[in-house]
């Protein structure tokens, strides 16, 4: 089996582009180390009250002890199970939705102006009627979450699409394929980097509304957590939770990165 010989060229732009990519990797890594720190040391020091913005230290100790008891893993899975739900759910309804619409002109033409209505509509302000809808519960925190990312998705994935190269399609056309062929030939894969792109913003738009929802009614998750230390004025439990949600929400956007990946690579 013969191996492919590249130019020595290629194999400095290889090297190059690693030394960017690890560069990259140690400076976002740096720049976590010296926030955590100089909050610690603030902290320490007395330049901003522990009381009111607690340490890197106390935060620690306190995801620790949460450990043990199991209180922090359970209410991380109701958070996460929400927002899983609420992920999954949009973007496939969002999906579908922009696929009818990229179909049909006419029920393109007829639903804009509802879109752009209801994308501009704050979310927060259908809270009591998607309680008196749902009741107290799950179901109306992840309808909540559903809420806020279809609408978005809807309208980037039908942007992508509509966007497609007219020439590939009048291309298509002149080939006699049909309207499905033509979107599953050129239209789809010509919008698979703004699909992607529509994910990553779904992971951060899809914990907003399962955390909106926990807020505004819950009996447990990470959203019950925040709303409770603020109750009882514990801020080492509202930083706890703050930052446990952005660990959870920094691994879904890194599950999305390698299934970007992983698209790319059965692509080439």
């Amino acid at each position: 089996m013969k191996t492919k010989k590249f130019s020595k060229a290629h194999y400095d732009y290889l090297k190059l582009h690693r030394t960017k990519k690890i560069l990259t990797l140690l400076t976002q890594i740096a720049i976590l180390v010296a926030f955590f720190l100089g909050w610690e040391l603030l902290s320490r020091f007395g330049v901003i009250s522990s009381f009111f913005f607690s340490s890197p230290t106390r935060v620690a100790k306190l995801i620790g002890e949460m450990l043990r008891s199991g209180e922090l893993i359970y209410h991380s899975r109701v958070t996460l199970n929400e927002t899983l739900i609420g992920f999954a759910v949009a973007t496939g309804v969002g999906f579908l939705v922009a696929f009818v619409l990229w179909y049909s002109n006419f029920l393109r033409q007829v639903s804009e102006p509802f879109l752009v209505v209801l994308n501009s509509l704050p979310k927060v302000a259908l809270g009591p009627i998607i309680i008196i809808w749902f009741g107290a519960g799950d179901k109306a925190i992840i309808f909540m979450c559903i809420l806020i990312v279809v609408i978005v998705t809807i309208l980037n994935i039908l942007n992508s699409f509509t966007n497609c190269d007219n020439q590939l399609i009048a291309l298509g056309k002149s080939l006699g394929a049909s309207k499905m062929q033509i979107f599953f030939k050129i239209v789809l894969p010509s919008s698979l980097k703004d699909i992607i792109s529509t994910l990553k913003v779904n992971v951060g738009l899809s914990w907003i509304g399962s955390i909106m929802g926990e807020l505004l009614v819950s009996k447990a998750g990470l959203g019950y957590l925040l709303t409770y230390g603020k109750q009882v004025a514990n801020m080492h439990l509202v930083m706890t939770a703050t930052v446990v949600l952005c660990l959870l929400a920094s691994l879904m956007y890194f599950a999305v990165a390698l299934f970007e990946k992983l698209m790319q690579k059965k692509l080439k």
